[in-house]
């Protein structure tokens, strides 16, 4: 009898151990599945997800082993002669093949494909079974760890006994001129080398960009040949039924914007990843990003929610680095769209995100500016203002870089005050003292001297600015328009701040101004777009920025009345997704859980794209990715649901509620000092 007790007791015990196990396993399976986001139907409507890591963007597609493009990040040539600047995108090294027995690997002859990106180790995986022979699948990544390469790693399962050929060549797009693609053999250390290279020169001459890629073999003995006719590398073996082969190809692309020397830099890129070895490599990439998500955000209680969250933050994680002095375009790295060029996008959707979860990142988008303030000072004196005047669209030189067509370059001026903005948060948040004597003053001082130069005084002692276009760009030449007046007597009021903060003497003038610039109002106190406004249609939020982000409106009912009015006169079918976002923030603030939840699911839903939910700028537009409309996203939750706000003191965490059906919003990584953040039902 005792021994049977004794031997219950055991079972029990290890019974109850298994349980622990499997529930444990079956918790980090789900957790896993919220950082995944799949395609499973190759005939389905498809966009793209690019892999970028903040120097270059690989655009992926559905079929086999086929990138449609490789963005360069700040590279630009003319668009065509006498237009403006235009982001380049890159020679393409990714150009892989496959053939079994002599047949190529396509849509046509595959099944069971499937496509995954896994946003916690930033790759894109495909896999699929291929003429009944061979199962394949192959992950491609942009390297966080080497910001100007990329690799695929491929593995191959042979179902039957077959001949495996794969081969590697370059894409070089249209607009590039003097190009030659060239095989190159060389030892180093040992280590035999095979290199396809390419190099070319842009359109119009402003920019060489060279590339360079090779295959890894893992130490297996395989030497590569070069065809001279297709200008490809390629290798053939023979595989045995139930055998799996893998290999990788690591490509590499650089221009004469970042090395002097872009060809050979090519070279030496992938040189030393093939000396590193793929294994290193990934642990590499992998780490990194381990870092980027300290700062992650976490729903309970809603899947879908979460996982186009996290894709949101994955994506302006890839679009930008620390330490690279370079800032987002609205499309980031997937695509041409905006001409890849800086535009106010930046400084007030993308930026906020950043500086509460990536301080590092936030400091590069705010270096962009700084190092093209000569550029701001030059256009102030070419349009009679003194101090800085920032261009609506930059691309590397700072210019102004607007088509001439398009009235918001010279008229869109509130970027300026954005800009100051952004850069009296940093400081909030940071408490960077020697960034905001040797950068932050000397900016937000140019920025309020434009200002002050730009405002007419009214004979009442108020100011007016005068034929501007807002945040409505639907409405261009006004006067009065209620975000820019906003915005700039705020960034009057930093620039005041950091003046004392850092012992300089505050120009008088400055404080009169942004104390007394004009906020217009109707009859029954809701906020007064511009001078001339009379309901019509609105492209975006304008009105209600002042409320939120800028916090110049401060009473609830005000915000109320401006929300109840603007809201529905948006333009649903061609306005960006932003708008919706800085809605949820301010009715989540107000305690209205269901109306945030409606004006949370408005900001994204519409412009949602299958298979893994890319966000497009419109509901009617197919571009991805809109990180513009992502920072929005981002803002919802972080700013509206979880209550976070960059105050003068830092950050806190205003009264907010969540939708009925969240469980709870855990924000990790926030501020300098890496603070973890929670709101519950």
């Amino acid at each position: 009898m005792y021994f049977r007790m004794k031997i219950t007791m055991r079972i029990h015990a290890l019974c109850f151990i298994l349980g622990i196990i499997l529930s444990a396993t079956s918790i980090r399976a789900e957790e896993e599945r919220l950082w995944q986001l799949h395609a499973v139907d190759i005939q389905a409507p498809y966009a793209p997800a690019p892999m970028a890591n903040g120097c270059i963007g690989i655009l992926p597609q559905k079929e086999p082993f086929a990138v449609e493009h490789v963005m360069l990040n700040h590279v630009f040539d003319a668009a065509s002669p006498h237009v403006v600047s235009r982001v380049m995108r890159g020679i393409n090294p990714f150009c892989l093949s496959m053939k079994i027995d002599n047949k190529k690997v396509d849509t046509s002859n595959i099944s069971d494909w499937q496509q995954t990106i896994d946003m916690r180790r930033a790759v894109h995986q495909t896999s699929f079974q291929t003429l009944e022979k061979a199962d394949v699948s192959y992950e491609l990544c942009a390297l966080r760890n080497l910001p100007y390469a990329g690799l695929i790693r491929v593995t191959v399962q042979a179902c039957k006994d077959m001949l495996l050929e794969v081969r590697s060549g370059m894409g070089i797009p249209d607009d590039y001129s003097q190009s030659s693609i060239r095989h190159r053999e060389m030892e180093a250390d040992g280590n035999r080398m095979y290199m396809l290279e390419s190099d070319a020169t842009s359109r119009f001459g402003y920019r060489r960009v060279a590339s360079t890629s090779s295959f890894l073999f893992n130490g297996e003995q395989i030497k590569p040949m070069y065809d001279e006719a297709t200008r490809e590398l390629f290798f053939s073996i023979q595989l045995k039924k139930g055998e799996t082969f893998c290999f990788s190809l690591v490509g590499s692309v650089c221009s004469s914007r970042d090395f002097f020397d872009p060809y050979n830099e090519a070279e030496r890129q992938v040189i030393y990843a093939v000396h590193e070895g793929e294994e290193a490599l990934m642990q590499a990439h992998y780490r990194l990003w381990d870092e980027l998500w300290q700062g992650d955000i976490r729903i309970e209680g809603d899947d879908d929610a979460q996982r186009i969250v996290r894709f949101a933050l994955f994506n302006l994680y890839s679009s930008c680095r620390g330490g690279s002095r370079l800032s987002i375009p609205p499309m980031g790295l997937s695509l041409q769209g905006y001409n890849g060029h800086i535009f106010w996008d930046t400084e007030l959707w993308m930026y906020p995100p950043m500086l509460l979860l990536n301080q590092d990142i936030a400091r590069s988008m705010l270096d962009y500016r700084f190092d093209r303030l000569p550029a701001a000072r030059k256009k102030a004196l070419a349009y009679g203002y003194r101090g800085a005047m920032f261009p609506w669209e930059s691309d590397d030189s700072g210019e102004e870089a607007t088509p001439t067509h398009a009235l918001t370059g010279p008229f869109e001026h509130h970027i300026t005050a954005d800009i100051g903005i952004a850069c009296w948060n940093y400081y909030c948040v940071t408490r960077d003292m020697r960034w905001l004597q040797r950068e932050g003053y000397p900016l937000l001082k140019e920025i309020a001297d434009f200002w002050a130069s730009r405002v007419t005084r009214n004979q009442d002692g108020s100011y007016s600015i005068h034929n501007v276009t807002g945040a409505d760009e639907y409405a261009n030449g006004v006067t009065d328009n209620a975000f820019t007046n906003g915005a700039a007597s705020l960034a009057l009021k930093y620039a005041c701040q950091a003046a004392e903060i850092c012992g300089e003497k505050v120009p008088e003038i400055w404080r009169e101004i942004g104390e007394n610039i004009r906020i217009l109002q109707f009859e029954n106190g809701v906020t007064r777009e511009h001078s001339t406004y009379k309901g019509e249609m609105i492209k975006q939020a304008d009105a209600n920025l002042l409320a939120y982000p800028l916090g110049v409106i401060t009473d609830e009912y005000r915000q109320r009345q401006d929300l109840e009015y603007y809201a529905e006169r948006i333009d649903q079918k061609d306005g960006p997704a932003m708008s919706y976002s800085v809605y949820c923030v301010q009715y989540a603030r107000m305690g209205e859980a269901d109306k945030a939840y409606e004006m949370f699911r408005r900001c994204y839903e519409p412009n949602l794209r299958k298979p893994f939910g890319v966000i497009s700028e419109t509901p009617t537009s197919n571009n991805p990715y809109f990180m513009t409309g992502a920072g929005g996203l981002l803002q919802a939750v972080l700013n509206g649901f979880c209550g976070l706000q960059i105050t003068d003191e830092g950050i806190v965490q205003l009264p907010s509620v969540l939708p009925s059906h969240w469980k709870r919003v855990t924000v990790t990584g926030v501020g300098s000092d890496k603070k973890t953040y929670v709101r519950e039902r």
